[in-house]
């Protein structure tokens, strides 16, 4: 269905090439994983199917693709149109219309289908993936996984021979996540569509590949094979991919399942070790869990008994009580009570739309409380002016472009140091940190949407404000950029920082956080340990946790530590 022959992609303002000599075929009615570290051209190629490169993008690309017999370099991207379908990393670039059910329809008016037809795929694609309640939204509405599924079902709706999906589950929840993978794994094994996607988080997806193409890095040649395989010598892999290695399983298994299969001596050797837990600021911990409820009887209950548990004598770096959010009619939050002291770190969790991004973007004045209160380093964000209030709290949001606005990293690098008052270096070293291979002189629009997140993450970062907002910090990141951004988190937390990070990444918040708040339509509905949270939720639960129940581990670092003492 899809042939690389002896492809290469040149962009006008790089020497290397993006993509050196790709020489493989995509056969019909697969699922195929294409992965690698960031940067190393996944984006590139996808664009190569669907013509956007050479076409949109410019450059140069050598060699030949074929799509469905169409070359590409002869077909423009709207001659393809009926036959790929293709979704970026970035959905809101993505969007022609204004409201999710307009934005379905879209694409099938663009390509003549008639209207009893139309209806009838809209209303399967509102079911498919769960937006039924969202088809009269504004889309500039939606929370960010919810515009990712609108992206995802406007290409749907055109049944394409081939998918093209780039980073297609990255900002969903993990129950999105597993509906968008069953809705593609349909799509495959019922209709034979081709699907063609790269994706960093590997533990949601590798285990539904019926091919992975690993893109080990600049000049080298592609890897292509059976999933086992190439996870096997893969240097961006999964946890339980990382935890087989570790115990020296051959296969390698993919998913929990097979992993739990062959855990049983390795929950043996761990029976009587203990993991280390992620160190809590050393005036005490945060909250203590206090699940809550929507009861009426439960929440009087809890005001009848006094306040839970209080803060110790660490300084406060944000709290809120009472807090409710209003956006027009709909309620965002609603009675949330949250302290966060200095030096923890502390995961927001829940689904799409729950209101996790609502309440870090009022924690830094962008929206004003319809009641309660918030407090930001002594004061209220809403009535502070931002100079003031950059001396206390910085946000990365999900969308990094916001923060970027210089021709080059370079250029973005000495402003953020000049804005911060920060030595001159001190975002360049950041920067050098996450991303070891980027050259000052490139443009941030050159960059994957990994390498643009870890650049706005730098620039915050070099103010190094007592408290840090991060709203999906590890959208677009590999395994590598990841764990090197928990060390400068981790460090900066131990200097006493507290850390906000709204995430769907499980992995992260059970490798970082301390404490683990769970929200659900707006309201708090779990806050506690880590340990505590994420084990006994099925859907927030890591990978290492689920292999190795009901012991207490939550990562491969745990374990590796833990067999390297006992030894």
């Amino acid at each position: 269905m899809i042939r690389f022959d002896q492809v290469s992609v040149t962009y006008d303002d790089t020497e290397a090439p993006s993509l050196h000599e790709v020489d493989l075929t995509v056969p019909e009615g697969e699922l195929c994983l294409l992965v690698g570290p960031s940067g190393v051209g996944k984006s590139t190629l996808l664009g190569t199917v669907s013509g956007l490169v050479p076409h949109f993008t410019g450059g140069t690309l050598h060699g030949r693709v074929t799509v469905a017999g169409r070359d590409t370099r002869t077909h423009k991207p709207r001659e393809l149109a009926d036959v790929v379908g293709t979704v970026g990393q970035d959905p809101l670039a993505h969007f022609v219309t204004d409201t999710v059910e307009d934005e379905l329809a879209y694409g099938m008016e663009s390509l003549g289908i008639p209207p009893h037809t139309m209806r009838r795929r809209v209303e399967e694609t509102l079911d498919l993936l769960g937006l039924a309640t969202l088809r009269d939204r504004p889309i500039a509405t939606l929370s960010g996984g919810q515009q990712q599924r609108v992206a995802i079902g406007s290409v749907l709706t055109t049944h394409p021979k081939v998918l093209v999906l780039d980073e297609p589950t990255s900002a969903l929840d993990p129950g999105a996540a597993e509906e968008v993978l069953a809705v593609l794994q349909r799509l495959v094994h019922d209709l034979g569509t081709t699907v063609l996607m790269a994706e960093h988080r590997l533990e949601r997806v590798v285990q539904y590949a019926d091919r992975v193409i690993l893109l080990p890095g600049p000049g080298q040649a592609p890897v292509m094979g059976e999933p086992a395989e190439v996870m096997a010598v893969s240097p961006v892999h999964p946890p339980v991919v990382d935890l087989g290695r570790l115990a020296g399983w051959s296969p390698v298994p993919l998913s929990v399942r097979d992993a739990r299969r062959k855990a049983a001596p390795l929950r043996e050797r761990l029976a009587p070790l203990a993991p280390q837990a992620a160190a809590a600021p050393a005036d005490g911990e945060g909250l203590a869990a206090r699940p809550r409820r929507r009861t009426g009887f439960l929440r009087k209950a809890r005001r009848a008994a006094g306040p839970g548990p209080g803060p110790g004598p660490a300084a406060i770096a944000a709290a809120a009580a009472g807090l409710a959010v209003r956006h027009g009619r709909l309620v965002a939050l609603r009675d949330v009570d949250l302290s966060v002291r200095a030096g923890e770190t502390v995961a927001l969790m829940g689904r799409n739309g729950a209101g996790k991004s609502t309440l870090l973007r009022t924690l830094v004045g962008m929206h004003k409380p319809a009641a309660g209160s918030v407090r930001v380093g002594g004061v209220a964000p809403q009535s502070t002016s931002p100079a003031e209030l950059l001396r206390h709290v910085g946000l990365v949001p999900q969308e990094p472009r916001d923060l970027l606005y210089a021709d080059t990293v370079a250029a973005e690098c000495t402003a953020a140091d000049g804005d911060a008052a920060a030595e001159p270096g001190t975002c360049r070293a950041l920067v050098s940190r996450l991303l070891p291979d980027v050259a000052g002189t490139t443009h941030p629009r050159d960059l994957s949407e990994g390498q643009r997140l870890a650049l706005a993450l730098a620039v915050v970062l070099t103010a190094r404000p007592p408290l840090i907002l991060l709203d999906e910090p590890t959208r677009g990141l590999d395994y590598a950029a990841k764990h090197r951004l928990v060390e400068i988190l981790r460090g900066l937390a131990a200097d006493g920082h507290a850390i906000v990070l709204a995430t769907h990444d499980v992995e992260l918040a059970a490798e970082l956080a301390h404490r683990v708040v769970v929200i659900a339509d707006g309201e708090i509905v779990a806050d506690g340990p880590t340990a505590e949270v994420v084990v006994s939720s099925p859907a927030f639960a890591p990978q290492v946790a689920k292999v190795l129940a009901p012991q207490p581990w939550l990562t491969v670092g745990q374990v590796r530590d833990a067999l390297g003492a006992g030894s």
